[in-house]
């Protein structure tokens, strides 16, 4: 007696082209955590306005967003019922970490009197939202690539507050940034695969 396992369908979903989104990612987390990296600490490399990174990151993290949402509502053209549905809870998902994450960030920088502990809260805390964002998507989709970037999006955010600035940024600009490319690469061949 042999015994086989049944294989799910593939999900309209698991053939989302990741590539033009993470390549917008990556690029903000390279420009805008890396100019943040060179222009603060103690002793800057870069003389640079303090708006600067963190507009470069906007910037950024703005065209991701665009190439991010183009790809989800692409894949929702082709999905119905049940999954419709999970792809269109996982976008509000967005908007219910980045409010939260508002939310914290305010109520703990007025509440302890420590504005500048925001130049740190935002950036670590929006990369453990978008880690855990890409876990619950790489879990819907069955797409291990995005799950595992996810992954590591969560736990280098979350470790760079180990450290104070630059190196902070560092982590994020290079860990990330590194984190993106490598996923750009590995997405052409799982889409070769799928």
């Amino acid at each position: 007696m042999t015994t086989t396992l049944a294989v799910p369908p593939e999900a309209p979903t698991t053939r989302i082209d990741n590539r033009a989104t993470y390549i917008g990612f990556g690029l903000a987390y390279v420009v805008g955590h890396g100019s943040a990296a060179l222009s603060r600490g103690t002793d800057p490399l870069v003389d640079l306005p303090q708006w600067l990174p963190t507009a470069l990151l906007f910037i950024g993290l703005a065209a991701g967003t665009v190439c991010a949402t183009v790809a989800a509502l692409r894949a929702q053209r082709d999905a119905e019922g049940g999954e419709l549905l999970s792809a269109r809870l996982l976008g509000f998902a967005w908007i219910v970490g980045f409010g939260a994450l508002f939310l914290a960030i305010t109520g703990l920088t007025s509440t302890v009197d420590a504005p500048d502990l925001a130049n740190l809260l935002w950036p670590a805390g929006s990369g453990l939202i978008v880690g855990l964002i890409y876990v619950a998507e790489g879990a819907h989709r069955r797409n291990v690539l995005h799950y595992s970037l996810g992954t590591w999006l969560a736990l280098i955010s979350t470790s760079a507050f180990f450290f104070s600035a630059p190196v902070f940024f560092w982590i994020l600009a290079v860990l990330g940034g590194g984190g993106y490319a490598v996923a750009t690469v590995l997405e052409r061949r799982r889409l070769a695969c799928a």
